[in-house]
């Protein structure tokens, strides 16, 4: 079967040679199934049970059931590009990027729905909003975003279960859904973030759920209040990822810092990466070691959770924009060229 995106890029060349084709909109056109799609940039990666599940540029997401030896194209409904990718479940996943688009997935990461997008999210804000007499605000907020359109990435996100989790992205986009995603709840108002700053990374230590982004942001989730209050940073600059262990916490960004907590976020020590490019990417594995990736294609290593880091030679650098740890393949990267994979020493996987 001719897939739909060469079917509509036939009618628009063809439509060309009367006139100027009209545009299609990324978020009606289904990602193209190609076969360089395993080595187009990719941005993230998730565990999905056994099977491993990539996201990436132009709407593409494969997953591999041979951990990463080999993988296959995944059905998708949208071209935009996929900047984050989270299972809770085997078989139940969700994917958010440009856009501001939410996919699921409840096959393991094989198919993919459309469950939010960008043209939708402005009218959304505002109903939800409406009956609200303090909220003249984020009647504003709904009303600016439903004119700019889909033009706001969501950056990261995290579902505890199948049922409830939060999307995060650019401008202190911020939503929650409590029924798996058929419905969707604005936080814009419960987050300690009135500069608007990008949310770049959500995660949770089994215990506080915690978000780092744009300028030293720093925020832990009051459950009680159903707020995300904000936390004293120790960095002004960027975030863009945060490592939640039981016990510990690590966040990464640009030129190379890192900051450790012990206490919930309460108080942070600097870490010694060594490093001056930003770090893009993290990881963690079964054994408790955390790692570190930077843009120029460095890595770190850590037995301490964090208090130390050691350098990792993976031999011909590349650039990691995410990052997973298998107890069978080792390391795999994602970059530029899709997922690369980096076998542990012997040592590094007991």
């Amino acid at each position: 079967m001719i897939p739909f995106t060469f079917i509509a890029l036939g009618l628009a060349l063809a439509a060309g040679t009367c006139g100027a084709a009209p545009l299609v909109d990324v978020l009606d056109l289904p990602a193209a199934r190609s076969e360089l799609a395993v080595r187009s940039p990719l941005l993230d990666l998730a565990q999905a049970g056994s099977r491993l599940v990539a996201v990436g540029q132009r709407g593409h997401i494969l997953y591999s059931d041979d951990q990463g030896r080999s993988w296959n194209q995944a059905r998708v409904p949208v071209s935009s590009d996929l900047t984050a990718v989270h299972f809770p479940t085997p078989t139940q996943g969700w994917a958010v990027g440009h856009d501001g688009v939410v996919l699921h997935s409840d096959d393991g990461g094989a198919s993919w729905v459309r469950q939010l997008d960008g043209r939708q999210i402005g009218r959304l804000v505002q109903d939800f909003y409406a009956s609200r007499a303090d909220a003249a605000q984020w009647l504003d907020e709904g009303r600016r975003l439903e004119q700019d359109g889909a033009d706001k990435p969501f950056l990261d996100l995290w579902f505890s279960d199948e049922r409830n989790g939060f999307v995060v992205g650019a401008f202190n986009l911020i939503f929650r859904t409590r029924d798996g995603g058929q419905s969707w709840e604005p936080w814009l108002d419960r987050t300690d973030n009135p500069s608007a700053y990008h949310l770049g990374a959500i995660a949770s230590d089994g215990e506080g759920l915690y978000i780092a982004g744009e300028q030293g942001l720093l925020l832990r989730l009051d459950p009680a209040g159903e707020r995300f209050t904000a936390l004293a940073s120790p960095y002004a600059g960027s975030y863009f990822g945060l490592v939640a262990e039981p016990g510990v916490l690590l966040v990464h960004g640009l030129r190379g810092h890192a900051y450790r907590s012990h206490d919930g976020g309460d108080s942070w020590s600097p870490v010694d990466t060594g490093l001056n490019a930003s770090i893009t990417a993290s990881a963690k594995d079964g054994a408790g070691r955390l790692y570190l990736f930077s843009q120029t294609g460095q890595a770190l290593v850590s037995a301490d959770k964090g208090a130390h880091f050691q350098p990792l030679d993976l031999g011909q650098p590349v650039p990691v924009y995410g990052a997973l740890v298998s107890a069978d393949a080792g390391l795999l990267l994602a970059g530029a060229r899709g997922v690369v994979l980096r076998p542990l020493a012997p040592a590094q996987q007991e």
